[in-house]
């Protein structure tokens, strides 16, 4: 049977859930051949009173989960290819490669090993490699992110097999339970690095520093020009959402696309003991986790909401070319960093970047070159305190709130560097937040800009049959072709996409 609603202190150990869950259920100990944990969280309603909250699994039967098993596929006349290695294209090479259709992953940057300098020397020189940064190469922009598993899509099955996967290969197994499962920027590249291993071992290939850079259909085959040319009739398009230049290429040969809406804004950094003293009680227990949160809030420029929340985390330099500012957020598995931060955004659509299918991309990149100017070059930011920020004046940087953001801010006044609407809701948005949380938006936090990355400005169109409606050969995928919108839906998609080649569809 499942439980719902065990509620047990802080800290409870393995032996506590299960006695719980004994007396709950009647069935005694001797005779309880099951005892699985669904779902833990944490339960902060009342300050004073915070408890764990679990849901488990146990029976006098030995049971199991449903599980998800990939069938076998035929092999056909060309081996599938994949264009991208985020967490998207990573799982649909995984699924093919187990369905023992050998995959060819075509990668524009470079491996996690080699991609760790790289992001290295942009955050401690300021020194980026266009082609290899924190938005490209292997693991995609989630691998230098908090590496949240978290996700509201219905796909249970295959949501657990996500979760089981990255368990397998080195992810920590408590997220096959935590309500909001994360694995950590740190513990995250180990395991995708241990997926592209298997990924080979299965007969699959990975391609590094092989950009495609042009794609030709006809009736038959797909031509793919990267490091050589590739021959298919299957491709499998899980490009990122900073694909820019492919983007510009995927139009250009006529493939059917349009703008999307997003959102952008800046990142805040407050301190964690404050965000913690907030969201449990001044007299917390030590023993809780860093505590997140998730706000929303309607101004009449415009929806913000808080998006990507890194407890105990840093802001990051995410910038992928040479002459534009890019801002995320990142966090380790301990999560033990002194400051919290999360994007704050404004959503935007046509109405705001005007039409065109790359119009979205324009607005993204004037923001981040307005960015780059503004701090003065050499990807420092510029940044702001809260105070500061709603008074619409420079000051200064000094306060209890230092910033993570490496290689450096620069004090300037976002109200220059933001679009008007985007200052202005923030402004709006600020204040009330502030109501909510209490020191959400006290004075000296920080504000950093820009965050112009949350999702895609473009959608590749594809039907009920994941095939793209101009080029029914490719499967456009994932985040970059707007379909999915974290690690977790990205991969999900991939999954779909993966399976219905194999099946043939």
């Amino acid at each position: 049977m499942i439980l719902k609603d065990l509620f047990l202190p802080i800290g409870a150990d393995l032996s506590a859930v299960k006695a719980a869950a004994l007396a709950a259920s009647g069935i005694k100990e001797s005779k309880a051949r099951t005892f699985l944990i669904l779902k833990k969280s944490i339960d902060a309603r009342k300050k004073g009173a915070i408890r764990e909250v679990y849901s488990v699994l146990i029976s006098e039967k030995e049971e199991a989960l449903p599980s998800f098993a990939v069938p076998k596929a035929k092999d056909g006349a060309y081996r599938p290819v994949v264009v991208g290695f985020g967490p998207a294209g990573i799982f649909a090479a995984y699924v093919l490669a187990l369905a023992g259709l050998r995959p060819i992953v075509l990668e524009r940057g470079l491996s996690i090993e080699e991609r760790q300098a790289k992001v290295d020397a942009l955050w401690q020189k300021g020194v980026l490699d266009s082609k290899t940064n924190a938005e490209y190469g292997e693991g995609g922009a989630g691998a230098f992110s908090d590496g949240k598993l978290n996700s509201g899509i219905k796909e249970k099955e295959l949501s657990r097999f996500v979760l089981e996967t990255f368990v397998k290969f080195g992810a920590p197994e408590d997220i096959l339970y935590l309500n909001k499962p994360h694995v950590g920027t740190d513990r995250l590249r180990e395991t995708i690095r241990n997926i592209r291993e298997e990924i080979v071992r299965l007969g699959g290939e990975v391609k590094f520093n092989a950009q495609v850079t042009d794609i030709a259909c006809t009736e038959k085959k797909v031509t793919l020009a990267a490091d050589k040319e590739y021959l298919t009739d299957c491709v499998v398009l899980a490009i990122g959402h900073s694909a820019r230049d492919t983007y510009e290429t995927l139009l250009a040969r006529g493939f059917m696309m349009q703008s999307k809406p997003f959102a952008v804004g800046v990142r805040i950094e407050q301190l964690q003991e404050e965000i913690n003293k907030a969201m449990y009680g001044e007299k917390f227990d030590p023993r809780l986790p860093p505590a997140d949160y998730k706000v929303v809030e309607h101004t009449p420029l415009g929806g913000v909401y808080s998006f990507c929340m890194c407890p105990g985390g840093y802001v990051v330099c995410a910038s992928s070319e040479e002459d534009g500012v890019v801002t995320n957020g990142m966090s380790y598995h301990a999560r033990d960093g002194k400051n919290a931060n999360a994007a704050l955004l404004v959503g935007v659509d046509e109405n705001d970047f005007g039409g065109g299918v790359l119009a979205g991309v324009k607005y993204q990149r004037d923001m981040e070159q307005k960015a780059f100017l503004a701090a003065g070059g050499g990807f420092r930011a510029p940044a702001q305190r809260v105070g500061d920020f709603l008074k619409k004046q420079k000051g200064s940087l000094e306060g209890r709130v230092n910033p993570t953001y490496l290689p450096g801010v620069t004090p300037c006044d976002l109200n220059e560097v933001l679009p008007q609407k985007i200052g202005g809701a923030l402004r709006a948005a600020l204040p009330v937040l502030d109501k909510r949380i209490k020191g959400f938006a006290a004075d000296d936090n920080l504000l950093t800009g820009v965050e112009t990355r949350s999702s895609s400005p473009v959608r590749v169109l594809r039907g009920e049959d994941y095939k793209s409606l101009s080029h029914p050969m490719v499967y456009p995928c994932g985040e970059g072709c707007g379909y999915a919108g974290g690690i977790m839906s990205a991969a999900v998609d991939g999954i779909k996409i993966a399976l219905a080649i194999i099946k043939g569809e």
